[in-house]
């Protein structure tokens, strides 16, 4: 269970574009693939990308199940708490104003987010499909 670094920004950019890269990590896509079917969702939705409600139907779509956990304290998990008790499985993680891909216990993002505390989160379930 660990941090990895991941910036799959085409010109390596930090541009508060964590959603795009944690979609891009957990369906396997380019940064560019995930940018433009999230703003295609937004436009339809007529609401940002980067709107908590644009990319979680988008995630739905895609087959992810949302769930909400306790964000507060001393209930409270850490994104490195999460992933040391979800080791198997793809997930994208909510902060509230963050958001992180985790895959099998790692967590992949442009710094080290494993103390932000996680308020929900998607997983990739079995048998829901695209």
């Amino acid at each position: 269970m660990s941090y990895i670094k991941y910036n799959p920004n085409p010109d390596g950019n930090y541009v508060g574009d964590c959603v795009i890269r944690a979609i891009s990590k957990a369906l396997d896509i380019s940064w560019e693939e995930a940018y433009i079917e999230l703003a295609m969702q937004g436009f339809m939705m007529k609401n940002m990308p980067s709107a908590n409600n644009v990319w979680g139907s988008y995630l739905k779509m895609k087959g992810f199940k949302r769930y909400s956990i306790s964000d507060e304290c001393p209930d409270c998990y850490t994104v490195q708490d999460f992933c040391e008790e979800h080791s198997t499985g793809t997930y994208v993680l909510s902060t509230g104003e963050h958001a992180v891909a985790a895959i099998d216990g790692d967590y992949f993002d442009t710094f080290n987010s494993g103390d932000e505390i996680v308020g929900s989160y998607y997983v990739k379930e079995e048998g829901l499909h695209e």
